[in-house]
């Protein structure tokens, strides 16, 4: 298997890292609707870490949006591009994800990822930032809120709270995916509005707490790195 080496150029500390953040930011389109729920394809990407070995597997699912089945599917591995540090963990992650993303052979459609969008501490988390550089329509659903806790929502499935800065800007909202089970965490990344991103969130989650984007995202990125580090 093809090990993906870390790009030339990519930024190697925090403060270049925070600089790359600053300068494509500007570049996101926040006043795009995006693609509707259950038309075309919608691909989940999610990554998982061999810490021993400095390496990272990526995968890309592309389902289609309306029965949830997969179209294609795409992994890839590489060397872990950037330390761990709190809301810069996608240049950790970005090199191997683009190479699984570039590698399928379907359109994906609307990118979902395992992370955040605008609800980050400098408004550019992973959806955001890959949005920006694939020029793909994302969005972010979190397992759990970052920097902004969400207000009391309902048990019901399709409640929702805002997440909002101190300024009281929503940037994402907590939603709950299944009946009286902990919600998720989405937010917008590149060219998809809040209200369609939630929505879309919702039908890519029938019968579970996570979409089945990341769902199956998540078996595969396992299932490659088992693979690569055999």
């Amino acid at each position: 298997m093809t090990i993906i080496e870390v790009p030339g150029g990519w930024p190697a500390d925090e403060t270049a890292a925070r600089a790359v953040q600053d300068a494509l930011r500007a570049r996101v389109v926040l006043d795009e609707p995006g693609p509707p729920p259950g038309a075309g394809t919608v691909t989940g990407v999610d990554v998982a870490y061999d810490d021993a070995r400095g390496l990272v597997a990526a995968a890309a699912v592309v389902l289609d949006a309306r029965t949830l089945a997969v179209v294609a599917e795409a992994t890839a591995v590489g060397r872990v591009a950037f330390p761990y540090v709190p809301g810069l963990l996608a240049f950790r992650e970005l090199p191997a994800v683009l190479a699984a993303l570039d590698s399928l052979p379907a359109d994906p459609g609307l990118v979902v990822c395992d992370g955040y969008g605008r609800a980050h501490p400098w408004r550019f988390g992973l959806a955001s930032h890959l949005g920006v550089l694939t020029g793909l329509p994302t969005i972010g659903v979190a397992k759990n809120p970052f920097v902004h806790a969400p207000g009391e929502l309902g048990p019901e499935r399709g409640a929702t709270a805002p997440l909002r800065d101190d300024d009281g800007e929503e940037l994402g909202r907590a939603l709950r995916t299944q009946p009286g089970v902990k919600p998720v965490y989405v937010s917008v990344g590149h060219r998809v509005g809040l209200d369609t991103a939630c929505a879309h969130t919702l039908a890519l989650a029938p019968r579970y707490r996570l979409p089945e984007t990341t769902r199956r995202a998540d078996r595969l990125c396992r299932d490659a790195l088992t693979e690569a580090t055999r």
